[in-house]
């Protein structure tokens, strides 16, 4: 067969399918992290996870649960003793109680995402997200076939901020949600209380689904245990879907877990959005997950306090270099920076891989407002953060 002939049937192929399954667009993220592993010793700050590996004592249970035959089909909507753990972990953490039956296990926060867009919207509906963002949400809303609609937030002297009004003009007849990540990744900013209220109330007047995205919201660098939140203004009525995940709290990216959190009269909808795509999380993995929750407080607050002076460690090298703008981050783990003079990040990026040996994330891959910046994980040790700050200031200081 020839060249010509492979390439007309695989066009072919792809024309076949669904238009949302074409239209799904390329990590801009992946895209950088697969140029630079192909060299030798780049430290990838690129991806939205740190260095340390799950701690033994949940490894062990799950060690534990897997060698006495947790292996069966379970609940789908998370074992009772790992939704009971959740209920616990927010009741002492928001100081008002919780219960199980408000608590669904998913296979990632990935899926949480996903099936709280499905619950909110259909094809042809809209979904508002103020970027930058994670990009995962606006393309989990495109293969639904629905439409995320960008509010670009505003940098300034201030930091990175979020205009009410423009939310506001930006809800149309398709509008169904609107989906917020605080503390944000990339850009580290965390709504206020005034902010979440405001928000809530721009919900409630246009009969909106909120998708409260509160993954970092441990990762917070004011007072108090965690940052703001939906539940702190909240109605048990309102229309708010929590999402989270236990990737980042107790380093846990590669299980693959996360949860929902909503209104009890939600879980038959939630349960077969479940069994309709994983039919539910491992046993042995939801074991590990109640161990994280009960015992992982002394952990939690040791990734904390890495990534607060890792946040410092990177802050005051860029700084340093002159070239660079940036907010200090409220939470979350990473740092979004601009380098003056420097609009294609996709390209810089690419050349700090080669004369820094430093990955980074292009800001392009963060929707509208983060072209111009590129985003550093900084949830790292201190000896590692060091190193690979001083030889990307060295080439920011050339470029």
């Amino acid at each position: 067969m020839t060249q010509t002939a492979v390439s007309r049937d695989t066009d072919r192929l792809i024309a076949a399918l669904s238009a949302p399954a074409r239209s799904a667009p390329e990590s801009g993220i992946v895209e950088v992290m697969n140029y630079g592993r192909r060299r030798d010793n780049v430290m990838g700050l690129w991806a939205g996870e740190g260095d340390l590996p799950t701690p033994e004592f949940i490894t062990s249970e799950a060690a534990r649960a897997l060698a006495a035959g947790e292996t069966f089909y379970t609940w789908q909507r998370g074992i009772p003793p790992l939704r009971e753990a959740l209920a616990r972990y927010h009741t002492k953490l928001y100081g008002r109680p919780f219960l199980p039956e408000q608590f669904y296990v998913t296979g990632s926060g990935m899926q949480a995402i996903q099936i709280a867009i499905a619950m909110t919207v259909a094809a042809g509906d809209e979904i508002i997200i103020p970027t930058p963002t994670w990009p995962n949400a606006a393309a989990a809303t495109g293969v639904l076939g629905a439409r995320p609609v960008e509010v670009p937030m505003a940098f300034g002297n201030a930091g990175w901020s979020l205009d009410l009004e423009r939310m506001a003009k930006a809800i149309g007849p398709r509008t169904r949600a609107l989906f917020i990540v605080s503390p944000s990744n990339p850009t580290g900013w965390t709504a206020t209380l005034d902010e979440l209220r405001a928000l809530l109330a721009l919900a409630r007047r246009h009969g909106l689904w909120i998708i409260a995205d509160e993954t970092y919201a441990r990762f917070w660098y004011g007072d108090g245990p965690r940052a703001p939140s939906f539940f702190d203004v909240m109605e048990p009525e309102d229309q708010v879907l929590f999402v989270n995940t236990f990737s980042k709290n107790w380093a846990m990216t590669g299980w693959r877990m996360g949860w929902i959190a909503a209104h009890p009269a939600l879980g038959q909808v939630i349960e077969n959005l479940i069994q309709y795509a994983t039919s539910g999380v491992a046993q042995f993995m939801q074991r590990a997950g109640v161990v994280a929750l009960e015992e992982g407080e002394d952990f939690v607050a040791l990734q904390i306090a890495r990534a607060r002076a890792g946040r410092d460690i990177v802050a005051e090298a860029l700084a340093g270099t002159g070239r660079c703008r940036f907010a200090l981050p409220q939470g979350a783990f990473y740092l979004l920076f601009k380098v003056e003079g420097e609009t294609d990040t996709r390209r810089l990026a690419m050349r700090i891989i080669d004369e820094a040996g430093v990955g980074l994330a292009p800001g392009s891959a963060f929707g509208g407002g983060g072209e111009d910046f590129l985003r550093l994980c900084f949830a790292r040790n201190a000896d590692q953060l060091k190193t690979a700050s001083q030889a990307l200031a060295s080439v920011l200081r050339q470029v």
